[in-house]
């Protein structure tokens, strides 16, 4: 009699291998290869933190990997300040479908460890009165304002901005704000955006990143909604107040 093949007939394999394909090595009994039985025989193996053996998923049964976490976000900033054109290319949009949007829109934007559904609002005068009514259900907000705008815009932008971080719905989560436009010669930097909007005074106490960025540095963007990912996880392993 075969050794190997009586002592793996006899053992049932752990729950956590069923999801196993068994692709790197000989396969065994019920479709498992042989070095996930020999881990079962051994005993119990170290465990990641949602409780399944590390050995056999990190040398031959690769499992579905696990879900991404998803974060529903709220886009807002005046109608210009580049909203559309960065979600877009941050989807891999096509730069020749991008339209200006003039109610509301849905993205889900991809990154590698979380799924961001950013629910982007128009800008116009005559929208921006409705915001709040889309604030429901947000767990982050980007902010996008054009740096390089007029004087009048920029005070607009700035109302806006503070009327934000006072919403009773958005005043407990965290803000990413971009000054896109830093491309242009007329974009201010962020330590001028930083003390017009006195965001120090304004937004002490609370969670925001604001960050330069263009289209024409899409790697800067990136990282910028990493760390907006980073304080949504952050949130995630707060302890629930009573």
């Amino acid at each position: 009699e075969d050794l190997w093949d009586f002592h793996f007939e006899a053992i049932k394999p752990p729950p956590a291998l069923s999801r196993g394909t068994g692709l790197s090595h000989r396969a065994g009994p019920a479709g498992r290869c042989l070095l996930c039985h020999l881990c079962a025989a051994l005993g119990p193996a170290p465990t990641s933190l949602n409780g399944e053996s590390e050995c056999f998923r990190a040398l031959c049964c690769k499992g579905p990997p696990p879900p991404r976490p998803e974060y529903d976000l709220v886009c807002i900033g005046l109608t210009g300040s580049g909203k559309t054109s960065l979600l877009s290319q941050l989807c891999s949009e096509s730069p020749e479908n991008i339209v200006s949007t003039t109610g509301f829109s849905i993205k889900a934007v991809p990154f590698q460890n979380a799924i961001l559904n950013v629910k982007e609002l128009g800008g116009a005068d005559n929208i921006r009165k409705y915001w709040s009514r889309y604030y429901q259900g947000s767990q982050g907000v980007i902010f996008v304002l054009d740096s390089a705008s007029s004087e009048d815009d920029l005070e607009t932008a700035r109302n806006e901005l503070h009327s934000a971080l006072q919403h009773p719905q958005l005043c407990t989560l965290p803000f990413l704000i971009l000054a896109n436009h830093q491309d242009k010669p007329a974009a201010r930097s962020v330590q001028e955006i930083k003390k017009y909007f006195e965001l120090e005074p304004l937004a002490r106490g609370k969670r925001w990143i604001l960050k330069p960025c263009s289209l024409d540095d899409m790697e800067a963007v990136k990282d910028s909604f990493s760390l907006l990912i980073n304080l949504l996880e952050e949130r995630d392993f707060e302890p629930s107040r009573m």
